[in-house]
This record gives structure tokens, C-alpha cells and sequence, in this order.
């Protein structure tokens, strides 16, 4: 028996099913070796050298795949057709102790059985160069990754994380922002006037005031506009010029990465994550009820619009057979793909056409359907012929002022027949059917003029189609990172959303403007897209993988290493365990004294005067004391790091008040507050006496099992033992007075 691996489950049920018992397939579950997580696993004095280590969680895995390949008579590595999937082939090859010249790895564009007889019957070696290519990647991003986030952590706050593609995503929203709160909008006039033929034949139309004296017209205060109405009322509208053409419109790509997920956002509401998510499942295959598991579309991961030519003549096909001949170009459709592309696989399309959307809308759910249909509707359309549009355009003098009127009206579908643009219809095209046809030189009557007065908007805050545009758009990344870098800055709460739009978080300004600060070259975003075309140099077998990280390296330490000690101040305070000279440093809590000595010597000492809060700490005792964080005000621990407690700074009147008496030991209790909000009682002789209690505390006991009675919300005294049924019963209500 012949064995080949793949790495999901899914995708190893689809080839299966497909190969029909002849084959067995198995899945890795994604990688089986990397990097480790808790170490930096790069040694920079070795020529960066990445140290691999067996994925936590794949024992079993890796126990299982190593029997299935000693039984085997030949293994398959059938892994994703991408420098991450060669690298994960790789893996496997390297840790089941397969040859590292032997042709054991195929691939294919599509899971469907004619691709995967196709991919076995011409199986080669591992392409080292994707792999290299790979690598670089992945060393390049821990390096920056390991090294900036602790930074992060030491200056802002904790939790937070840096990357090479991911920080310059961030800055381009936070700058995004920065734009739109500096905009100063700027007023400005609109004048529309509406006019008809003098003999009324045709309904009336509406023309923009556009030049005055051959020049464009900007009108900037209701001054100027009423002196723009003034003298249109006191002249005369007359057709000046008549243009008629017919237009074409153009079939659009197939997708591509990028475009599916900007296309699913503004038609679906549908995320970039979510998108590839379902895209993914499509690919792998999906268990479809009388027909088991089956894939839908090829490869999801593509800067490529280019398709197979069978693909395209079974289009061709289609097209004929279901919208006629006159919908089908003279020649097949052809798209260049965008400059930088890799251009290593097809663009999205359906595997089978004879699938249509139609019959399989009872056998998905809504968002995979609605994500096929697209994909399917997609492909078709960019196949097909040019729309039509009879276009018209009118130029009406007034004395000084130039008018312009403008219309279409749709000639031939084309490819709109099956696919309309996220901002479709007439208006967004130019216009509202053909205008009336009018002749040059003919009058014509004013019906109303409307003046308007407009602001200039500021730009729109990025949504997750618009900044994966202008990722792609600037070279930011790759098709297969442009989802879990929003899915990171969304996880992280970097960004915020107000409705589809991003808005970044205060700590998201923090992170920005220390990077940028510190390290101008990794936030450039020129620089992150020179760094993909290196990688695609390593890819193309034109340079060591090696060459590149040196690069880079040395100068980022060097700059990693000032952003360290940026604003350090030796002290004349010597050392309590050394005697070494006290550096004064700045971190997210404010100043401290740490010993020059470090790493022999650990110890740091808090400086300053800080407020003295009336809330003993928890653990050690100590009156707490206030300090501000990336969240604002908190309550810490003056013994840190000895003692690392912290609360929540109380911020309403009821924290910190003296209300109720402790049943233990007699002290008056105080109202605190936990870290998730929640108020509870507590002892003020804390830690000799640790009762807490989330009633206040009456001082009194259980007259039934001697446990604290508490007063409720809602004045109702009870016992706090909850093995006690204990109430207190009421007092009776006072008499009414008596009626007069």
C-alpha cells in the first residue's frame, strides 16, 4: 500500500474518497516541526541558523505517520502548493526519515481526481528553494517578533506583540486616523439645474454647473454661488455640444486572494478571516449529503488571475450552452496579473461547473454557498464578452457658466448578466438611462436651479477589504498573511470596530509611534515590500536565504539595543546586593533604579513618590499604591517584585468605604472591588484576619450554625454559610397613621 500525507483531515477524506481505497491517506494536522515556542530557536552567531524542534501536540501524530511510512511501499507528500507547504513537506520528509533526494512530493491546484492521478504520476523532489524562501520568512519574522514584543512589554504594557508585517498594518490604520482627526473640512457649493427642451417632448434632466469661462468652477461660499445664481438666472441655457458613443465595460479577473476577500466584505459583511475560513473548508472538501466529501474550488491562496485552458474552454462552454454565443468574446479572456505577483497557481474557480450554485444550495450552509456563489459567478463573468452602454453627454452654455449633463443606458449585458460590481447600477456608472436627445444649438427651459452647500470628508477608516487592498497594494505581505494579520490586530485589540470600520485602540498610537521611533526601517512600509521581493529572490534560486537575515540583522540589534537604554541615567545610588551603580530607567509603571550589573545582578528598586492608596494588598498586606498602565490607573504592589498583586483602581465613590463590622475579630469591613469590577467586603485587619464576604457583614453570628450574618441588597439579613437555610425575619411594617 502506497501512503500520502497531506496535512488536514478534510483534504485527506476528499483524496480518499476520490482515490477509492487505492491509496492511504493521512493527515499531519499542518506542521509537525518548527521553531520552539519559549526560546528565540535562531542562533544569530551561527549564521542564523534556525533550530527546529518537533510541534507540541504532534507525538502521536508523528509516532503514527513514522509506522505508516515503514509499512509503506512508497509515501506521498501531498502538502499545499506553497512555500509553506513545500516547507512542511520538507518536515515531514526530514522527520519520517524519508530521502532528501527522493521524489516523493506532488502537488496539485485542485482537489479533484483528475488533478490527483495527474500529481501521482509525475511526483518530484523537494523544491529547496521554496523552502529556503520559507525559512527566511519564518526566521526573519521571530527574530523581530522575540525581540520587539518583550520591548513592548517593558515600556507600554503587557500582552502585547510586534511583527514585521503586522506593525506596519497597524501603523498604516493608526495613520489612517491620525489623517482623519487633523482633517479641517473645507466648504464648498454644488449647483444643479434642471432643465427641459422648450417644447416639452422629453421629460426633463438635470446639469451640473461645471466651468466658468473654460475653466473648472469651484465655488467655495454661498457668495459666490448666489453670484453664480444671479447671473445663470439672467441668462439662457442653450445646447453647446452633443457627444454619443457607445462604451464597453470589461469582464473583470477571476479572484484572486485579495480580491475575494474585499469582495466578500463589501457584498457578504463577511471578514477576512471568516472568508478564508470558509474558502478553506471549499478547497479541502466539505461532506455533502448522498455525495461524501467533496471540494468545491481550487487553491485559495493566489495572486494569480491566470486559469488552465481547460478551465477556460469548459467556461467558454457553459457560457454558450447557458447565455448564447453572442456572450462569448472572439477570444478568450486573458489578465495580466498585478506587478510583484508570484504567479504560481491559478486564480479561485470552481473545480466543476456542472456544480452550480443552484444545485447545491440545499447542501451547504448559507455562508459557504453565498462564498462559492461568488467564487462560481465570479469566474463565469470573467470569461464572458464586454458590456455595452449607449453613452451621451451634453455640454449647455449660460453666458459665462458651462453645464454638463451625462447618461447611459445598458446595450448589451455582456458579462453583467451574471455578475454586477459591489457599486452597480446607473448612478454609480454615470447616470440614470440615456438623457433626451437634444440637438447643438437648441434652447432649452429652466425648470429650477438647486444650490447646494457641501464639506470635503475626511478618508474612511480602513475596513478589512480596504486595508487588504492597500496591503496588496503596497506590497505588504503575501495573499496567505493578509487574514491572520487582521485577525491578529482585531485578537489583540489594536483595532476596534464601529460597524466594518477599524479604529485603533490608545495602546495601538503607543505601539506605532515607538516603533516608528526606534525602528523607522522595519515600519517602513517600502521596506517590508523590498523585503517580500528578496524573499521572492530566495524562492527563485538567486540568492542565499542566509545573506538576506545578515542583512538585516546587525543593524536592527544595534537599534533594538539604543531602544533599550534610550533615556537610561547612571545614578550615584550604589547596588544593596552588588554594589554596582543603579541605572535609572523608565518601564510601563513609571521610573526605577536597576543595577548596572545585569544579568550577574537582578535587582531593581522602585522610585518616586507614589500615591499611597487606603487598600491593603491581598497577598503581602502592604497599603497598595496607584500606578497607570495602558488601560489607565491600577492598584499594585509597593514590594514588586517580590509581591506582584494588583487590583483595579477604584474609580467609584463606593470602593474604599468603611460599611459593615467583620464577624470574625470585631474590625469594621471595607468595600473593595475585584479585578473583573465586582464589589466584596473585606477585613481592615487583613492578612492577620482574611475574611471576605460579597453581603455586607452585620458583625453578628448564626444563631443556627454560627457562620457571619450578612445584610443583602436587598436589606434582607441571612446566614453566609450556604449549607444554612438561616433568614432573619423581617421586622413588621409600622402602622398607617390615622386618617383625619
Amino acid at each position: 500500500m502506497e501512503l500520502i500525507i497531506v496535512e488536514s483531515p478534510s483534504k485527506a477524506k476528499t483524496i480518499s474518497r476520490y482515490l477509492k481505497g487505492k491509496y492511504q491517506v493521512d493527515a499531519s494536522g499542518g506542521h509537525i516541526r518548527d521553531l520552539p515556542q519559549k526560546q528565540l530557536g535562531v542562533a544569530t552567531d551561527k549564521n542564523y541558523e534556525p533550530r527546529y524542534v518537533d510541534s507540541p501536540g504532534k507525538e502521536a501524530i508523528i509516532k503514527r505517520l513514522t509506522e505508516e511510512a515503514k509499512r509503506a511501499d512508497r509515501v506521498y507528500l501531498a502538502t499545499d502548493p506553497d512555500r509553506e507547504g513545500e516547507a512542511i513537506s520538507w518536515h515531514l520528509q526530514t522527520v519520517l526519515g524519508l530521502p532528501a533526494d527522493g521524489k516523493n512530493r506532488i502537488e496539485f491546484n485542485e482537489i479533484s481526481p483528475k488533478a490527483v492521478e495527474r500529481a501521482l504520476a509525475s511526483p518530484r523532489t523537494i523544491d529547496y528553494n521554496l523552502v529556503d524562501a520559507q525559512q527566511a520568512r519564518r526566521v526573519l519574522d521571530r527574530l523581530v517578533g522575540y525581540k520587539l514584543s518583550p520591548l513592548l512589554n517593558d515600556k507600554i504594557g503587557n500582552g502585547l506583540s510586534a511583527g514585521r508585517v503586522q506593525s506596519v498594518a497597524l501603523r498604516l490604520v493608526v495613520e489612517r486616523e491620525r489623517e482623519i482627526q487633523a482633517f479641517k473640512p473645507e466648504e464648498y457649493w454644488t449647483i444643479t439645474a434642471e432643465l427641459q427642451d422648450g417644447e416639452k417632448k422629453y421629460s426633463p434632466f438635470k446639469a451640473a454647473l461645471e466651468k466658468y469661462r473654460g475653466k473648472k468652477c469651484k465655488i467655495g461660499s454661498k457668495q459666490a454661488a448666489d453670484e453664480a445664481l444671479a447671473a445663470l438666472a439672467a441668462g439662457t441655457y442653450k445646447v453647446a455640444n452633443v457627444r454619443r458613443s457607445v462604451t464597453k465595460s470589461h469582464a473583470p479577473a477571476p479572484f484572486t486572494t485579495s480580491t475575494l476577500q474585499q469582495d466578500a466584505s463589501n457584498k457578504l459583511g463577511m471578514t477576512a478571516p471568516e472568508t478564508m475560513l470558509m474558502a478553506q473548508h471549499l478547497y479541502e472538501g466539505i461532506d455533502v449529503e448522498g455525495m461524501g466529501h467533496v471540494a468545491f474550488v481550487t487553491y485559495i491562496r493566489t495572486d494569480s488571475t491566470r486559469v488552465s485552458s481547460d478551465a477556460q474552454a469548459a467556461a467558454r462552454q457553459y457560457i454558450e450552452a447557458h447565455y448564447g454565443k453572442e456572450y462569448l468574446p472572439e477570444k478568450p479572456n486573458f489578465y495580466a496579473s498585478k506587478k510583484g505577483a508570484q504567479d504560481a497557481h491559478e486564480a479561485i474557480r470552481p473545480i466543476d461547473l456542472s456544480r452550480t450554485p443552484e444545485s447545491v444550495r440545499k447542501l451547504l450552509d448559507k455562508k459557504h454557498f453565498n462564498v462559492y456563489k461568488l467564487i462560481y459567478e465570479r469566474f463565469i463573468a470573467s470569461q464572458m464578452a464586454q458590456a455595452l452602454y449607449d453613452s451621451m453627454q451634453v455640454e449647455i452654455e449660460n453666458g459665462d457658466y458651462m453645464l454638463k449633463a451625462s447618461g447611459k443606458a445598458l446595450k448589451f449585458a455582456g458579462y453583467t448578466a451574471v455578475w454586477q460590481e459591489s457599486k452597480a447600477g446607473d448612478e454609480e456608472e454615470g447616470g440614470k438611462g440615456l438623457l433626451p436627445p437634444v440637438e447643438e444649438g437648441q434652447a432649452l427651459d429652466c425648470i429650477g436651479v438647486k444650490p447646494e452647500q457641501k464639506f470635503t470628508k475626511p478618508p474612511v477608516r480602513y475596513t478589512d477589504a480596504s486595508l487588504v487592498k492597500a496591503m496588496e497594494d503596497k506590497g505588504i505581505g503575501r495573499p496567505s498573511t493578509y487574514a491572520t494579520i487582521i485577525s491578529v490586530l482585531n485578537k489583540r485589540k489594536y483595532v476596534e470596530k464601529e460597524g466594518k470600520y477599524m479604529k485603533p485602540t490608545e495602546v495601538a498610537y503607543r505601539i506605532t509611534d515607538m516603533l516608528v521611533k526606534y525602528f523607522p526601517e522595519v515600519m517602513d512600509v517600502g521596506f517590508t515590500a523590498d523585503m517580500e521581493t528578496k524573499l521572492d529572490a530566495i524562492e527563485d534560486g538567486g540568492r542565499d536565504w542566509h545573506t538576506v537575515i545578515a542583512d538585516f540583522y546587525p543593524p536592527f540589534e544595534r537599534q533594538l539595543r539604543f531602544a533599550k537604554t534610550d533615556g537610561d541615567e547612571v545614578t550615584d545610588v550604589k547596588c544593596s546586593k552588588c554594589g554596582s551603580p543603579m541605572v535609572r530607567k523608565t518601564g510601563k509603571y513609571g521610573t526605577y533604579l536597576a543595577c548596572s550589573n545585569y544579568p550577574a545582578c537582578s535587582n531593581i528598586v522602585s522610585e518616586g513618590k507614589a500615591e499611597v492608596s487606603d487598600t491593603p494588598c491581598p497577598k503581602c498586606g502592604a497599603m497598595m499604591v496607584v500606578k497607570s498602565g495602558r488601560y489607565g490607573k491600577f492598584l499594585a504592589c509597593p514590594n514588586y517584585p517580590a509581591c506582584k498583586s494588583t487590583l483595579p483602581y477604584g474609580d467609584k465613590p463606593a470602593e474604599g468605604v468603611l460599611e459593615g463590622t467583620c464577624p470574625v475579630c470585631g474590625k469594621p469591613t471595607k468595600k473593595l472591588r475585584t479585578r473583573t469590577g465586582k464589589f466584596y467586603y473585606g477585613c481592615t485587619g487583613y492578612p492577620a484576619c482574611d475574611f471576605r464576604s460579597w453581603d455586607e457583614p452585620t458583625g453578628e453570628k448564626c444563631p443556627v450554625c454560627g457562620g457571619a450574618l450578612v445584610k443583602t441588597a436587598r436589606g434582607n439579613i441571612k446566614c453566609a454559610n450556604k449549607e444554612c437555610s438561616y433568614r432573619a425575619p423581617k421586622p413588621p411594617k409600622p402602622e398607617a397613621p390615622p386618617q383625619a
